[in-house]
């Protein structure tokens, strides 16, 4: 147990049921994995995703957030089974690092107090060129760091919520130092996943390959982390075996199936539901706080939005006396 956890009661786990998200075979394994990918400059994220479906020779893939063709880095890649959990990914914080270009020469102290007054809530309307709605939206800007400055070219690293473009942010500080333009840009992070763990598409390839003619999957297991890496940054709440099933057919989470959760759960935001082997089984908004679940012997304490985990996987135990 730890500091931050809290434990309802003492359930052990059936080892006939499920399995720790490492210990799943290669092709559930591959069902129900992300991968990492780096990027390439070039391709739309589209394209890229259709990539890696030819390459694992599986049905289904999808993106936990779009990059521009030119724009490369972190862009995580939902297998099967995976692309359920792909809403969180979209809802996730992201970092990226860039160039902006400006269109004169400019001191450094009014460039840096310029782009501290963007730190914080701002409003930005998206390019005409964007997957939404072009109305004025207000996003929040964690940091904004100028790491290098030469001549007209910015190094910079910001931190931000879901759904900024950062291409609009430098045209917008731009409009207060007299023009500026993204020149590069690259995601560092994003819902979880970060570069130094990122892996190029001939990685993927080189993995699959090695597999299929020496039939060795240690390579491809490091390529591809289990679907629960997409669950990170977000409470957790573990459950009974007994109630997994009841879940997995689309009940709440009542009271007395939890075992344990995070201390910190609020009322009304996303928590992720795990089994006691690490097995994500579904994703809600919880009905209560942390203290309300201690002091509640009944009642429901999860609105499930999404089930991960397939019916059948622990036994049926809903419905019997």
């Amino acid at each position: 147990m730890s500091d931050s956890e809290i434990v309802l009661s003492k359930d052990k786990t059936s080892p006939d049921f499920g399995k720790p998200p490492g210990e799943r075979n290669i092709s559930e394994y591959i069902n129900f994995g992300v991968v990492n990918l780096d990027k390439p400059s070039g391709p739309t994220s589209h394209q890229v995703v259709a990539w890696v479906k030819k390459i694992l020779n599986i049905e289904k893939a999808g993106h936990g957030g779009t990059l521009d063709p030119r724009v490369t880095g972190v862009l995580p890649i939902a297998l099967n089974n995976s692309t359920k959990a792909l809403k969180l990914l979209l809802s996730h914080s992201k970092e990226y690092v860039g160039v902006m270009r400006t269109h004169k020469d400019i001191n450094e102290k009014v460039l840096r107090k310029t782009c501290s007054g963007f730190i914080g809530e701002i409003r930005q309307m998206p390019p005409v060129r964007s997957a939404v709605k072009r109305q004025m939206r207000k996003r929040k800007i964690y940091y904004l760091n100028l790491l290098e400055i030469q001549g007209r070219d910015v190094l910079f690293k910001v931190g931000c919520e879901s759904g900024t473009y950062i291409r609009t942010l430098c045209n917008d500080i731009g409009k207060k130092i007299g023009g500026a333009h993204l020149q590069e840009l690259r995601r560092t992070k994003g819902g979880g996943f970060d570069e130094k763990d990122s892996v190029t598409l001939q990685d993927l390839k080189d993995a699959w390959v090695y597999w299929k003619e020496n039939n060795d999957e240690s390579e491809l297991r490091k390529i591809i982390m289990p679907m629960e890496k997409m669950l990170e940054g977000i409470h957790k709440i573990k459950i009974r075996d007994s109630a997994a099933d009841a879940l997995c057919h689309g009940a709440n989470l009542a009271v007395p199936g939890i075992v344990s959760m995070d201390k910190e759960v609020k009322k009304g935001e996303t928590v992720a539901i795990l089994t006691l082997k690490d097995e994500g089984v579904a994703y809600g908004n919880s009905l209560m706080t942390s203290k309300e679940i201690t002091e509640k012997k009944n009642g429901y304490a999860v609105d499930v939005q999404r089930v991960l985990m397939e019916p059948g996987t622990y036994p049926k135990c809903w419905g019997k006396h």
